[in-house]
């Protein structure tokens, strides 16, 4: 599997990243929008094998963000695969991020979930108040089709992903 766009790449979590994910969910920096997490590296493998089987029957799957020269900076899963759309989260970059690497990690996960999963829309939630985030996917041209007390809730295409991204030319 190939993800990789100009700065950054996309790998699949192993069991030696759980102290990387776990320092990534305890930084209240960058957790204000995320579940929260027990503070245990070895609740996190616990919690990484767990997923793993989860890989293996195709129900998710979860990334490590990492520059091109290995330095990892972030996370996303893939899940809640439907029928006709896959959901995508735990988006977590930190500061050891490349300039563009929130629209290429985008762009990553969109590629896997339209190519290789073989979909045609994602959809996904954002917690309210998470403004930056809401921005930036509407930015991306996703649409809005509902929301609660807590979350909107965003659909997006292949093809209007594809025309962002030709849009923005060698930008990424």
């Amino acid at each position: 599997m190939n993800l990789q766009a100009k700065t950054v790449r996309m790998r699949l979590v192993e069991e030696q990243d759980a102290e990387f994910i776990l320092s990534l969910r305890l930084d209240t920096e960058l957790n204000r929008y995320l579940s929260s997490v027990q503070p245990s590296v070895k609740d996190q493998v616990e919690w990484i094998k767990k997923y793993k089987a989860d890989e293996q029957n195709g129900l998710q799957y979860y990334f490590i963000i990492e520059r091109l020269d290995g330095v990892r900076c972030g996370t996303v899963r893939v899940y809640d695969i439907l029928d006709d759309s896959f959901c995508w989260g735990s988006w977590i970059l930190n500061k050891e991020k490349t300039r563009f690497a929130a629209l290429e990690s985008a762009f990553l996960v969109y590629q896997f979930g339209f190519q290789n999963l073989g979909f045609e829309k994602s959809h996904f939630e954002v917690v309210k108040g998470n403004d930056r985030v809401v921005s930036f996917h509407k930015k991306m041209g996703a649409v809005q089709v509902s929301e609660d007390d807590t979350n909107y809730y965003f659909e997006i295409s292949r093809s209007v992903v594809e025309a962002k991204k030709l849009s923005l030319g060698d930008k990424v």
